[in-house]
């Protein structure tokens, strides 16, 4: 049965139980807005109205949904609040606009076909990890749908990765190419069927269907039986998922992980777990009951996890997270990963899994079959994959907790492309995001929505990705931009696509830590009529001076900006070349605090003799030294100085190592803490902290014999007490009383945490990032606001 047949079966009324004439009717017509299609409203709706007595209709449009419902005045009130009140579990109904319209009788309450008139308004549902009923068929060997990797309905699934057009049909998805067996028709047409216009519905007549390339299985396997004991044995296993390929290991085969670092050259960068069950992470890991919340949610992502000291009876590689006082570990949302592990009864394999992206660093994770089979050609030794096309590319998320509460770290899969509401209307605008990290948003009124994470845009196919990003994030939310945003440094990938792109449109240039602020400020829901204390810390940052700015103190809203305080700008020898060596960062700071960078220091120690002679010569006469005024690089330059890291093989490792140090001190007496210094005097000039003081007594420390845990304890605790002063001096001086915190420094949660705490102690009004991350992965959001305010301002 084609999708228009099954549509045409669905649209006959279904009778409502008798009930008495009423002569004073009703009719309203009730327009809901908000993620209402793909996760069965319409059947929602369709058994309401029944319940309630009421005749009508319901159907999706571009618009959202539109029911109308006839009956007892009582009745379609009650209607109208449940609409809202008793919504499904995948639904979010921003608006519910009601209209009485004139009575027109009949009977029964029908499902009419979808409309696809007018511009795209609805919004599209993130995908859903696999719901409890959908669990409990796939491991029932009387069900149909018994093992069936693709196993889906109304309230779990694909959506996001599989759209192709609104509104969200099969049509308009990548389902489109297999045909429904008369069974899955028949569920499809059923409005009393959990799986009534379950879009990606199948089974395992209808397809998709898996298929293992590697080496040769044995008779009679199955794809995921060989794929499980290619695990067992030893292998990595690129697999196709919801929204990319993982490559895929025993997480306890040390030999297999380590593998797998070298062949994607990792370094030291932690990779994720998945776990068969909840019961197999409580062994490794501290897990509070918001953490498990957030494992077993339908979103799904990675949760960083702090472990157990001595470690549980669950075995994880060393290989895995070295030098990580997390974990970050994730349960299965979709069939194929819960069949990958196996289900009760079957033959033993691996319990925790390597889950990480199909990739190599700095590139993309691939969704295509051909390019996969290409791309990670050497990095696996099997392709696990199937024939449903993936959309559009959507990694995992990755959540933490600061204080008790979700910080995202990157939000992805799960969450994309739920907007953000915003507190002031904009104008239809798309933000490009930063270099790092990048994410972009298209805005339009109240509404902000961001993309999946798209990577770091130094790699030609990342850039790629995002113009398909662009592309598919403008067709599911009907935007069409009028301006654009992007980062004021003149180098950013981002940045020139925006200039490339605009044609006729309007680009407005955002400076980096304004549009920090603006995002925390956006999504905490402020209107920007008051100015906020915005603290922005993170390692780069286009400067109004040409400087790299990123231990900074504006005060802002989102009209503009005065930097009221900064760290003391030092050099940073070489741009790129201090950042992935922390090293060189420390002897930097040193010669600018003027302390001596005597051989027997960690960083000079770390430093070869050639280079330290080179580097000694480059800071005299500043050569290719930007000046900086980066918090992230002071982070870098003590955990070097401390002799915690000296190389840094990914993005903020001497930072998180530093963090990870500090937190094995943190139920210790600190002692005597270290204090910035604190430049004030002059108050129409920004209050600069000189970081002099701090850095000889960590010298003093070091020669004293102090552990590096903590003095490390003790620069946090020196960093809280800065953003504190800072603060205070700014209430002082202006009257303002609310703070917020941003960056990707500020991904750190000790620091967040005790910064947190000093702050509202004195009465301050403390925002953290909860929507979006601090880190840039947060700053089109920000962008986005700035830009569609101030257009066809000054730029």
């Amino acid at each position: 049965m084609t999708v228009r047949q099954a549509d045409a079966a669905a649209a006959e009324a279904v009778p409502a139980p008798s009930a008495p004439v009423q002569t004073a009717a009703v009719r309203r017509r009730i327009t809901v807005r908000g993620v209402v299609q793909g996760v069965g409203f319409r059947p929602f709706v369709h058994a309401l109205a029944t319940e309630l007595g009421l005749t009508g209709q319901v159907t999706n449009t571009p618009d959202g949904v539109v029911a109308e419902a006839e009956g007892p005045p009582a009745a379609v009130a009650r209607f109208t609040a449940r609409l809202r009140e008793d919504a499904p579990p995948l639904a979010m109904v921003e608006t519910a606009d009601a209209l009485d319209i004139p009575v027109t009788g009949g009977t029964g309450f029908a499902i009419r076909p979808s409309r696809t008139d007018g511009p795209s308004r609805t919004l599209v549902a993130p995908d859903a990890a696999t719901c409890d009923a959908c669990l409990a068929e796939l491991r029932d060997p009387a069900d149909r749908r018994y093992r069936h990797p693709f196993l889906t309905c109304t309230h779990c699934g694909p959506r996001f990765t599989i759209v192709t057009a609104l509104p969200y049909d099969r049509a308009t998805t990548t389902m489109a190419r297999f045909p429904m067996c008369p069974r899955c028709a028949h569920e499809y047409a059923d409005p009393a069927d959990r799986r009534f216009h379950a879009q990606p519905i199948a089974c395992h007549d209808c397809g998709p269907r898996l298929r293992l390339t590697g080496p040769d299985p044995r008779p009679g396997d199955d794809p995921l039986t060989a794929a499980r004991r290619l695990l067992a044995d030893g292998a990595i296993v690129a697999v196709k998922g919801l929204g990319g390929y993982h490559l895929v290991c025993d997480a306890a085969d040390d030999d297999a992980v380590t593998r797998l670092r070298h062949r994607k050259a990792r370094g030291d960068k932690p990779f994720a777990l998945m776990a068969r069950q909840l019961s197999d992470v409580e062994g490794l890991a501290q897990v509070s009951d918001v953490e498990r919340a957030l494992l077993t949610g339908p979103a799904r992502p990675i949760v960083l996890l702090r472990r157990r000291t001595p470690h549980g009876a669950a075995p994880v590689s060393p290989a895995v997270a070295p030098g990580s006082p997390d974990l970050g570990v994730m349960l299965p949302y979709t069939p194929l990963h819960h069949l990958l592990l196996g289900l009760p009864g079957d033959p033993p394999g691996p319990r925790l899994l390597v889950m990480t992206s199909g990739n190599t660093a700095g590139e993309p994770i691939v969704t295509d079959d051909d390019e996969a089979l290409r791309r990670l050609a050497h990095l696996a030794d099997a392709w696990l994959t199937h024939d449903r096309p993936i959309q559009v590319p959507c990694d995992d998320s990755v959540v933490r907790l600061c204080d008790g509460e979700p910080l995202f770290v990157r939000r992805s899969r799960g969450h994309a492309p739920f907007p953000v509401t915003l507190p002031v209307p904009v104008r239809p605008a798309l933000a490009t995001g930063g270099d790092l990290k990048n994410v972009l948003c298209l805005g339009e009124g109240r509404r902000a929505w961001l993309s999946a994470h798209i990577g770091d845009m130094d790699d030609l196919a990342t850039q790629q990705a995002f113009h398909r990003a662009e592309e598919h994030l403008e067709t599911v939310t009907g935007v069409r931009p009028e301006l654009l945003a992007a980062d004021r440094h003149p180098g950013y990938r981002s940045t020139e696509w925006a200039r490339r792109h605009a044609g006729e449109r309007q680009v407005v240039h955002v400076q980096h830590h304004h549009a920090h602020i603006a995002a925390a400020m956006a999504e905490h829901g402020l209107d920007g009529g008051r100015p906020v204390i915005g603290v922005a810390f993170d390692g780069t940052g286009y400067g109004d001076d040409g400087a790299i700015w990123g231990g900074e103190v504006l005060l802002a809203d989102y009209d503009g900006y005065r930097r009221f305080g900064h760290l003391r700008y030092v050099p940073l020898p070489g741009g790129d070349a201090a950042v992935r060596r922390p090293y060189r960062m420390a002897l930097a700071q040193l010669h600018a605090a003027g302390l001596e960078a005597a051989a027997d220091l960690p960083p000079a120690a770390a430093c070869p003799p050639d280079e330290r002679r080179l580097l000694r010569q480059q800071l005299r006469r500043g050569l290719n030294c930007v000046p900086t005024s980066s918090m992230g690089r002071l982070f870098d330059a003590v955990s070097s100085l401390a002799g915690v890291c000296h190389h840094a093989g990914y993005e903020a490792q001497a930072a998180m190592a530093l963090e990870a140090a500090a937190l094995a001190a943190a139920d210790d007496d600190h002692g005597p803490g270290y204090a910035f210094a604190l430049d004030a005097a002059d108050p129409a000039a920004p209050a600069v902290a000189d970081p002099a003081r701090v850095l000889a007594a960590v010298v003093a420390d070091l020669r004293a014999g102090v552990a590096p845990a903590l003095i490390a304890a003790r620069f946090h605790t020196a960093v809280a007490a800065l953003v504190h002063r800072w603060c205070l001096l700014a209430r002082a001086r202006t009257g303002l009383d609310t703070v917020a915190l941003t960056g990707g420094v500020f991904a750190n949660t000790l620091l967040a945490t005790t910064t947190a705490r000093l702050l509202r102690a004195d009465g301050l009004t403390v925002l953290r990032h909860r929507c979006v991350p601090p880190n840039d992965g947060g700053l089109a959001l920000g962008q986005l606001v700035i830009a569609a305010r101030r257009a066809d301002g000054p730029d």
